[in-house]
């Protein structure tokens, strides 16, 4: 899958009845579903259940369990309201009729009203300066470095490129991440709706591994097992993925095998686009 076109195939499901969808899967590098495909596509299934005038402005999510890449994934769609303004609904996604996944998404008719936003950091470096995403030092840590080297060469739909690209074994980092992402060969006239589910695509890249930055002295991703939990993601103002989006991430704190993380999503003109919260397991592996 190397282009938007494949991306919004994989996302836009077949549908077998007024309330339940099919969608397939695709291999992201990992030998578990990518969490941010599930969330796409149930956002997919949830929007097409709604009336048009109404736009989802926020989802949260839990991940129960891994998705087999071998099976598809069924999304069960429950019309909890339709009100005046709102509209609610739960999906939940199972794989041989067992849950691997919910979600509640909330959709709201378009109003106007107050408006405010913090400002996007003043000192990033622009996308066209930068030129990795990961890189990991092959002297100091060669097993993670081979490793990080055949999930770099997955094609994916997406580009993305970082300001803290480098992991260095025996160096702590900073619970901090900015990592600017863009769409390849992505079409200038998509509607709000199907650029939603694209965010929500890309929103789960980055997140946990921000977490895990503080720790890299000590811990990586081959003696620490990763694994998103929950999700949540609200959607703020409408934009065009012809250009480079910048994923402002910070973990504020990582607890009881968990960490945190929370983004913010902006446009290389600093208008906010989304926000993004995400806990994680981050549980370190028993040495044998």
């Amino acid at each position: 899958m190397q282009t938007t076109s494949e991306l919004l195939d994989l996302i836009q499901l077949k549908q077998l009845s007024d309330t339940v969808f099919e969608g397939q899967t695709n291999f992201m590098g990992s030998p578990n579903v990518f969490g941010g495909q599930v969330v796409a596509q149930a956002l997919n299934a949830a929007t097409r259940t709604v009336p048009a005038e109404r736009i989802c402005h926020s989802l949260h999510c839990y991940f129960i369990l891994p998705g087999n890449l071998s099976l598809p994934i069924l999304y069960h769609v429950m019309e909890i309201r339709d009100g005046g303004s709102f509209t609610t609904r739960f999906i939940q996604a199972k794989q041989n009729d067992v849950p691997i996944f919910v979600m509640a998404a909330s959709f709201q008719k378009q109003e106007t009203g107050y408006f405010h936003q913090v400002q996007m950091p003043a000192d990033v470096p622009l996308p066209e300066t930068l030129s990795q995403w990961i890189h990991v030092d092959e002297e100091t840590h060669p097993q993670m470095a081979g490793l990080m080297k055949a999930y770099l060469s997955i094609p994916r739909p997406l580009e993305m490129r970082s300001c803290q690209p480098e992991i260095r074994r025996g160096e702590a980092a900073s619970p901090e991440n900015r990592v600017w992402f863009k769409f390849k060969e992505a079409p200038a006239d998509l509607d709000w709706r199907t650029v939603q589910q694209l965010i929500a695509y890309a929103s789960d890249y980055n997140v946990l591994t921000t977490a895990l930055r503080p720790h890299t002295k000590d811990a990586n991703i081959l003696n620490t097992q990763l694994a998103s939990l929950d999700h949540a993601i609200w959607f703020h103002q409408q934009v065009d993925l012809t250009d480079w989006l910048l994923f402002d991430l910070v973990s504020p704190i990582a607890s009881g095998a968990r960490g945190l993380t929370t983004g913010h999503i902006f446009t290389r003109e600093g208008k906010l686009v989304a926000s993004v919260t995400q806990e994680g397991l981050m549980r370190p592996r028993s040495r044998q």
